[in-house]
C-alpha cells in the first residue's frame, strides 16, 4: 500500500552548492500532518494556516512554525485529509513553490491522498516505444482549441476531451505519435471561478418564462495560451470538470495521458520555467524574496535594483542559482514519475543556462533516455545573465541530446517573423534555397549547404540532426494559411479570409500548404506541426492569438469535409516519413554521407537520399521541391524512377513511372521519386 504523501518543496541548506540541497515533504498519515519549508533567515515567523475551503471563510486552525536555520516546521495533530493550506511568511499567504495539490485557482494547497487520484490501470501503463527522436511526429496542440468546437465532444475544452474516441481516432488516422500540449500546469491568466459562467447563464435563461428575454451580459469564455506560470506541479483547473476538487484535475490528467499512451500517442509537456505570471504574488517571492529572479545590471533601464525582463513577460527567473535550478530538475522528475509525461518543450529555453539544462537533461537520462528534451533556443529579450552560457540556439552544440527549432527552415519557407507581410520561398522568391537546405540536413554542417548563405545562422549549430525541431507554424505567430493569406501575392486582398477566396486561389494556397509541410516532414530534423493545419485551419489573420476568443482559436472540424484531400495528403506524408528511414536518419554522419543536393534554379530545392539510406528499401529517394507558379524541369542521376508524390497525391505503390536524367516538377508542388 503506497503511503499516503503529499509533498511541498523543501530546500534543507543555504550553501551555493546544488548538489547540498535536498527535497523534504509535508507527510500525511491520518494520525497526524508534518509541514516543513525553507524560508530565509530574514522571517521572523513563518505560520501555516488550514482552512476547510480552497478559497473563501477563516483559518480554522494556525499552527507557528519553529525554525532550525532555515527550515522551518510544525506538526498538526489529527486527520486532514481533504483539508487546505496555506503558509504565511509575511509577506502573503501561498502554497508554498512545490504544491501538488491545490483549490480552485490554486490559492491554497491541497492535503490529499495521491494514490487516489490514479485512474484504474495506472501502475501497468507504459511510455510508448521511439527508438529515436527522429522516429517523433510532434502535434502541438492547445486543450481548448482541439475539442471545443468538436460536436461529439463530451468534455470539450478539458483534458478528458484527449481521452474520448473520436479524439484518439484522428490522430492515430493523422499518424501523429507525440502530442505537445501547450501548458497544462495552473496558470494565473484564466479565472477557473468563472470558467463555465456562460454556460451557466445560457442554462438559467432555458429556465425563464416562454416570451421573456433578457438582457444577456457580454459574457464569453475565458480563454488563454497559459504562459503564466502559478503552480508548476498541478495541473490546470479550467482545464478538468472540477476546479474546486483538487483530486479531480490531477485525476482527468493521467486518464488522459493514459488514453494517448494506449493509443500509443506520447504526451510532451510545454513547460514555462523562465517567468512567473508576476513577482509580487508569486510563491516564489513569498517564500525567499528576490532570490529566484535576476536583476537588471547596474546602468540599466530602471537601475540595478529592477528585476530583468529577458522573458517579455515582466520578469525573468534565474535558473542559475542552486534552489532554482534544483527546483527545475525536481519538477520535471516530478511531472515524469507521478504523470508519466515523455517529453517537454521549453519556453524560452534560451533564459536558461546551459549548466541547467544538461542536468536536466542527466537527471531525466536516470529514469529514461528516450524521454525527449526541446525548446526555443532564444529568448524574448536581453537576459542579466552571459549569452555565452545560456541554451540559445548558437549553444545547441554544448547541450547533448537537447533539441530547439530551426527558425532558419520556418522562416526560409513562409518569410520572416518581424514581417507578416513578407513572404519567401513559398511566395517564389529567390534567395532562401541555402536556409531550406540548411533545415532540410537537420541543422548540421553539410558541405552542399553555403552557410553564408543562410538567413539566421552562419555556422551550423546541431551536433546531430535529431536537435532539430523542424517546422513552418506553430501557436505562436500566424498559422500557416493566415501566413499564406497575407505574404503570397495571388492571395492577398481578401481580408486575411479563407472563405473569400476564389476557387483558383483556394487551389494554389492548398498546393502551397503541402509543399511547405512535404518540406518540414522529409527533412532529417524532428517534425513538428501545429493542430489543424491537417484541415487547413486558420486563425481569421491573427498573429498573437494568446487570449483572442475560442471563434479564433478553435478548430473548424467541418473543414475536413470541405479539404478532404488535405487531410489525406498530411495523413500519407507522414506514414512516408515512418515508413522510410531514409527521412528520418537521426545522425550527423549518415545524413552527411546520405543526403545529396542536387543543382537548381531559384524558388527551387532539390535532394537525393541514397545508397539505401538508413537501411531503406528504396534504392535512392528523389525530392523536389517547388515553389515557382511554373513548372520547372530538374536534371536528376540518370535511371528509372516511380513517383509516389506527384501534384498533390502520394501514393506508395507508385503514380506512374519516369526514365532519364530529367525530372519536371508541377508549379507550385513536390516531387517524390524513388528506384
Amino acid at each position: 500500500m503506497k503511503k499516503l504523501l503529499f509533498s511541498l518543496l523543501v530546500i534543507m541548506t543555504t550553501t551555493t552548492r546544488a548538489q547540498d540541497f535536498s527535497f523534504d515533504e509535508v507527510s500525511y498519515t491520518p494520525e497526524q500532518t508534518t509541514f516543513r519549508l525553507f524560508a530565509p533567515s530574514t522571517a521572523k515567523q513563518v505560520k501555516v494556516r488550514i482552512y476547510d475551503n480552497g478559497i473563501g471563510g477563516k483559518a480554522v486552525r494556525t499552527l507557528k512554525m519553529k525554525r532550525a536555520g532555515t527550515l522551518w516546521t510544525a506538526v498538526a495533530d489529527g486527520n486532514l485529509l481533504g483539508r487546505f493550506y496555506t503558509f504565511d511568511t509575511g509577506r502573503g499567504e501561498c502554497p508554498g513553490v512545490f504544491a501538488k495539490a491545490v483549490g480552485v485557482n490554486g490559492q491554497r494547497g491541497a492535503i490529499i491522498d495521491m494514490a487516489a487520484t490514479d485512474p484504474a490501470g495506472w501502475s501497468s501503463d507504459r511510455r510508448p516505444e521511439v527508438k529515436s527522436p527522429a522516429d517523433l511526429v510532434v502535434y502541438e496542440m492547445h486543450h481548448r482549441d482541439f475539442s471545443i468546437a468538436r460536436k461529439d465532444a463530451a468534455h470539450p475544452g478539458k483534458f478528458l476531451a484527449l481521452s474520448e474516441p473520436w479524439a484518439v481516432r484522428h490522430l492515430k488516422t493523422l499518424g501523429v505519435n507525440a502530442v505537445h500540449i501547450l501548458p497544462s500546469y495552473d496558470f494565473g491568466s484564466v479565472d477557473e471561478l468563472r470558467i463555465d459562467e456562460d454556460l451557466y447563464l445560457e442554462n438559467a435563461y432555458k429556465q425563464l418564462p416562454e416570451g421573456v428575454i433578457p438582457a444577456r451580459p457580454n459574457f464569453s469564455p475565458q480563454y488563454n495560451w497559459g504562459y503564466d506560470p502559478v503552480n508548476y506541479n498541478v495541473p490546470e483547473g479550467s482545464y478538468s470538470t472540477n476546479p474546486y476538487d483538487p483530486a479531480c484535475r490531477i485525476r482527468e490528467f493521467k486518464q488522459m495521458v493514459q488514453a494517448l499512451h494506449k493509443a500509443g500517442i506520447r504526451v510532451i509537456l510545454d513547460v514555462v520555467y523562465n517567468h512567473t505570471y508576476d513577482i509580487e504574488h508569486s510563491n516564489f517571492q513569498r517564500t525567499y524574496p528576490d532570490y529566484y529572479y535576476r536583476k537588471a545590471p547596474s546602468g540599466a533601464v530602471g537601475g540595478a535594483s529592477s528585476y530583468s525582463n529577458g522573458s517579455g513577460c515582466g520578469n525573468e527567473t534565474a535558473s542559475e542559482q542552486p534552489m532554482m535550478r534544483r527546483f527545475m530538475i525536481e519538477s520535471v522528475k516530478y511531472w515524469i514519475n507521478e504523470y508519466h509525461i515523455d517529453g517537454f518543450r521549453f519556453d524560452l529555453m534560451g533564459c536558461h543556462d546551459i549548466e541547467t539544462m544538461n542536468e536536466i537533461r542527466r537527471a531525466v537520462d536516470q529514469i529514461d533516455p528516450t524521454i525527449f528534451i526541446y525548446g526555443e533556443g532564444w529568448s524574448a529579450g536581453q537576459c542579466a545573465y552571459p549569452q555565452e552560457k545560456l541554451g540559445v540556439k548558437a549553444n545547441i552544440r554544448q547541450m547533448p541530446r537537447i533539441a530547439a527549432f530551426s527558425d532558419e527552415i520556418r522562416d526560409a519557407l513562409r518569410g520572416p517573423f518581424s514581417d507578416d507581410t513578407k513572404g519567401a520561398f513559398l511566395a517564389g522568391i529567390p534567395g532562401e534555397e541555402e536556409s531550406l537546405k540548411f533545415g532540410i540536413a537537420g541543422a548540421i554542417s553539410h558541405p552542399q549547404v553555403d552557410m553564408s548563405k543562410v538567413n539566421y545562422s552562419k555556422e551550423a549549430w546541431a551536433a546531430e540532426p535529431v536537435q532539430m525541431m523542424s517546422y513552418v507554424s506553430c501557436h505562436d505567430d500566424m498559422c500557416l494559411v493566415d501566413r499564406l493569406l497575407a505574404s503570397v501575392p495571388s492571395l492577398k486582398g481578401k481580408d486575411g479570409r479563407l472563405s473569400t477566396l476564389s476557387d483558383r486561389q483556394k487551389e494554389e494556397l492548398i498546393r502551397l500548404d503541402l509543399l511547405a509541410q512535404t518540406a518540414v516532414f522529409t527533412s532529417q530534423g524532428v517534425p513538428f506541426m501545429l493542430s489543424g493545419e491537417e484541415m487547413l485551419r486558420d486563425k481569421k489573420g491573427v498573429h498573437n492569438s494568446f487570449e483572442s476568443p475560442d471563434s479564433i482559436n478553435q478548430l473548424d472540424w467541418t473543414r475536413l469535409q470541405q479539404y478532404p484531400q488535405v487531410f489525406q495528403y498530411y495523413k500519407d506524408l507522414i506514414q512516408l516519413r515512418r515508413n522510410h528511414p531514409a527521412f528520418r536518419l537521426g545522425h550527423a554522419n549518415l545524413v552527411r554521407r546520405h543526403l545529396e543536393f542536387l543543382d537548381t534554379g531559384d524558388c527551387v530545392v532539390a535532394f537525393r537520399l541514397k545508397d539505401n539510406a538508413g537501411g531503406d528499401r528504396w534504392r535512392n529517394i528523389i525530392v523536389v521541391l517547388n515553389a515557382n507558379d511554373s513548372p520547372v524541369e530538374v536534371k536528376i542521376p540518370k535511371g528509372r524512377y516511380t513517383e509516389v508524390c506527384c501534384d498533390g497525391i502520394i501514393n506508395e505503390q507508385g503514380l506512374g513511372e519516369i526514365e532519364g536524367d530529367m525530372a519536371t516538377v508541377s508549379a507550385q508542388s513536390a516531387l517524390i521519386l524513388h528506384d
